[in-house]
């Protein structure tokens, strides 16, 4: 195995290989709570992956292969990827970020988001997390017809069975590509829009709709964006997180990705601590169950006791995790990934100490990035998916 060229670069190592039931884990790192890969259900996914040497160019093409030999030994490859995130700390770094990471997919690329955001070990300019489908499953590009193809290195849509993943969407006329002027409502009308175009190439509508991401530049316009949002999704909304982060032009004030399944779909509340059933909100649901998998909103963990305290507010988001897993008929062992946004790198060790205190081995995939909340004295979410 070649030499690690920073503490965060995920690389499977020599480490056995973790089964429990159908869940697959891939070692990463020892001191840091998390596998480099998780494989069930047909998908593998791959942790947030960091090298921290070199300029853009030299850590996309680390990462790219970090991950390219991960999926390897999870039994895929990078011609399987389905859904990439990239967060990237420049925005003046993207054109020559693509640059490097067109060359991995020259046809058919997976879906995309690239937001701006900064990470926990210094002198990372990019990090890179991916889903990918194991070998033998259906990878189907989804297009709508009247849309020309993105300048850009993604697809709009990848289907693999029931599953549909779709690209971070910005105010973008999909016919030409050009920018659709307006301001935040205005904007994610426009981003709806175009995921309904999407999901109807696919055979879906926003019903089908199961976990969202949404990224707003301005946190006082958050309620701007849910007035537009809510008119979308007018029963059994998807799970949710909204994280304040710049995006890849002073243009956009909000992108948004989405994932959809043809399954059957069943909603859920956050059980109070004393038990009381939790309350249905019509903007998202705590978590939402599609056959294997259930997919987690971004849970914050902010109330009198933990104010100020991101190890507190930590353990409060994963007792919060753990009662809603449980209603829906889930546990730990069934978490495969997971998304951690904090407002302070600073912070990294601080929201370990919390994590480690509920998982404690057998750690699913997961990356860790800087963001701004819109949760009052919020200062972790956490998005998990499982997949029992």
């Amino acid at each position: 195995m070649r030499r690690l060229t920073s503490a965060l670069l995920l690389t499977v190592g020599c480490l056995g290989v973790t089964v429990q039931g159908q869940r697959q884990l891939f070692p990463g790192p020892a001191q840091f709570p998390f596998s480099s890969a998780a494989k069930a259900d047909g998908l593998v996914y791959v942790a947030g992956t960091i090298v921290a040497e070199g300029d853009i160019k030299a850590q996309t093409k680390g990462v790219l292969d970090s991950i390219a030999q991960t999926l390897t030994k999870a039994g895929s490859s990078m011609a399987m990827a389905a859904s990439v995130h990239v967060y990237i700390k420049n925005a003046s770094d993207f054109a020559a970020m693509n640059e490097v990471y067109r060359t991995y997919w020259p046809k058919d690329p997976p879906v995309r988001t690239t937001i701006v955001s900064d990470f926990v070990v210094p002198g990372a300019l990019v990090e890179i997390s991916m889903t990918a489908i194991a070998n033998g499953g259906e990878r189907r590009v989804i297009h709508p017809k009247a849309w020309m193809t993105s300048p850009n290195p993604y697809s709009y849509g990848i289907k693999s069975g029931s599953t549909l993943f779709l690209s971070g969407l910005v105010s973008r006329n999909g016919k030409d590509n050009s920018v659709v002027e307006g301001d935040m409502t205005a904007q994610t009308r426009t981003v709806l829009d175009n995921a309904r175009d999407i999901l109807a190439e696919a055979g879906m509508t926003f019903d089908n709709v199961v976990a969202s991401r949404v990224y707003i530049t301005d946190g006082t316009k958050f309620q701007e964006m849910n007035k537009a949002y809510v008119t979308y999704f007018t029963k059994q909304p998807p799970a949710r997180a909204t994280v304040i982060a710049p995006l890849m032009g002073p243009q956009y004030q909000v992108e948004i990705t989405l994932t959809a399944s043809s399954l059957p779909k069943e909603v859920f509340a956050t059980p109070a601590a004393d038990g009381t059933p939790g309350k249905p909100s019509p903007i998202l649901s705590s978590a939402v169950k599609v056959g294997n998998r259930l997919y987690l909103a971004g849970l914050l963990g902010n109330n009198a006791e933990t104010k100020g305290s991101t190890e507190l507010q930590t353990k409060e988001i994963m007792a919060r995790v753990e009662r809603t897993m449980k209603l829906a008929g889930f546990g730990w062992s069934d978490v495969v990934d997971g998304i951690v946004y904090i407002t302070d790198v600073n912070n990294f060790a601080a929201m370990n100490t919390g994590y480690r205190s509920v998982l404690t081995k057998d750690f699913p995939a997961r990356a860790t990035v800087r963001s701004g909340l819109v949760g009052a004295e919020g200062l972790v979410e956490i998005m998990f998916v499982a997949s029992k």
